[in-house]
């Protein structure tokens, strides 16, 4: 995260500022609104400006409008007053902070705009199996496309391939293609040149030049314009980028990742995405699973947003019940990780006990999650239910026996595919070939791995 402040450092100004450096944000400082249209101007990035509400708000807004400068704005104030807080938000600031300040509406403002501390999380062997490739190709200048739906944490693997890359003490900079309109994409990316067009008063530079040096993130790149799209190509090609009204190309050195949450090989096909543009980004594809395919990161994540939401809101941390362990596992996902974070932040707010009960993990209407697997939920996170339903019988049972009911109803839920159910279990493909084996000749019945599709 990096934060411009804009307005005088007064006391409770300062103490603002050092809270947001707490954060680990990168905090530049200026006292105007011209200087801070400068800084922009210059490449001088920031992902946030927070405003003294005693500035002229629109009149700053307002030429980053006209000079296709795409930003947040916050405001804030010393012993605020309403009406003018209302006019900042009025004139386009996203939100109001009142100083002094609070710490927690501060890391709040800021999780909102852009998490930069979030780690990759992950237990589950499907996830490790992609963690083992990002950390084999995190150190080459290659492109990367990461695919996945909504909320499987892309940007957060485009983070982790960037510290764990050479160019890691060199910027990161994210642009998010579909948040950003059409028209002002261009310059976004590429920059513009003095009276390029109506508002352009100097000389901008885009994002392009402000990652040189580093790694450069096109986020949901599928939603860009078929023009952009083709210079795009040239500048991953040539090296080199064209600012919006620029006779001159200007070279640069970064590495570009980009992601998509469409199937950007059908997007080809129906004309929207240039095939040439996919080969060049798609020197390597990583594909995030869905959170339901990875049953064994529910847990790992569960517990680290409970951690994380507890400690933001002077919480004492609480274990997850045993029943609240079983929702969670039973819940199909559909929004993936970014659900499980909402779930676990109000579930955190909502525990009254000792413990996060089952009655804490709710849906944003109020409802709580499915006790039941729901209709459609894969093989693979039934598979877990049944291995955790089938351990609650085990009781009196000999080691033995416990484990050969488990594996083979593991299995079956699996509905015969080898390669899930020992994902499940957590063990080698070969372990699980070989007790198979064992109760087969023992003339057990064991599930044939052609009842279901794509057994191994």
């Amino acid at each position: 995260m990096r934060l411009l402040v804009v307005g005088k450092l007064s006391g409770q100004m300062s103490v603002a500022v050092k809270m947001v450096m707490d954060t680990g944000a990168k905090v530049s400082h200026v006292e105007g609104c011209q200087q801070a249209l400068d800084a922009l101007r210059k490449g001088q990035g920031a992902d946030l400006l927070m405003v003294d509400y005693e500035l002229d708000i629109a009149g700053l807004i307002a030429s980053c409008d006209l000079e296709h400068i795409h930003i947040t704005v916050v405001a804030c104030g010393v012993n605020p007053d309403p009406r003018k807080a209302a006019q900042a938000i009025t004139a386009g600031a996203k939100e109001f902070i009142p100083l002094p300040p609070d710490a927690e509406l501060i890391a709040a403002v800021l999780a909102a705009v852009a998490d930069d501390r979030r780690p990759l999380v992950t237990q589950d062997p499907a996830m490790q199996q992609v963690l083992k490739l990002a950390d084999q190709v995190a150190g080459s200048d290659a492109s990367i496309l990461i695919t996945g739906k909504s909320g499987v944490g892309k940007e957060v693997m485009a983070r982790y391939l960037h510290e764990k890359s050479k160019r890691a003490q060199k910027p990161f900079i994210s642009v998010n293609c579909a948040a950003i309109p059409d028209n002002l994409l261009e310059s976004e990316l590429f920059g513009h040149e003095k009276g390029a067009f109506t508002g352009a008063m100097a000389r901008r530079i885009g994002k392009f030049e402000e990652a040189d040096g580093g790694t450069l993130l096109l986020d949901e790149i599928s939603e860009m314009d078929a023009r952009l799209q083709a210079k795009l190509l040239r500048a991953l090609q040539e090296r080199v980028i064209d600012r919006v009204g620029g006779a001159k190309p200007v070279p640069v050195n970064i590495r570009v990742l980009a992601t998509s949450n469409r199937n950007l090989s059908v997007a080809v096909k129906e004309g929207t995405f240039r095939e040439d543009l996919l080969y060049r980004l798609n020197v390597i594809n990583l594909a995030l699973p869905p959170l339901r395919e990875r049953p064994a990161d529910i847990m790992a994540l569960s517990e680290f947003f409970a951690k994380k939401y507890s400690e933001a809101n002077g919480i004492a941390l609480k274990p997850l019940s045993n029943e609240a362990r079983r929702r969670l596992q039973a819940h199909n996902w559909p929004g993936n990780v970014r659900e499980l974070e909402n779930a676990m932040h109000r579930a955190v707010l909502l525990s009254a006990g000792s413990e996060i009960d089952a009655e804490a993990i709710r849906l944003p209407d109020g409802k709580p999650l499915n006790v039941e697997a729901p209709i459609g939920l894969d093989y693979v996170g039934r598979a877990a239910q049944a291995a955790e339903s089938a351990a609650r019988t085990f009781v009196g049972s000999t080691v033995a026996q416990v484990e050969q009911v488990l594996i083979l109803d593991t299995l079956s839920h699996c509905l015969g595919n080898r390669t899930h159910a020992a994902n499940i279990l957590g063990i080698s493909i070969r372990t699980l070939r070989n007790k198979l084996k064992e109760y087969s000749d023992a003339g057990v019945p064991v599930p044939a791995p052609q009842s279901g599709a794509n057994a191994a």
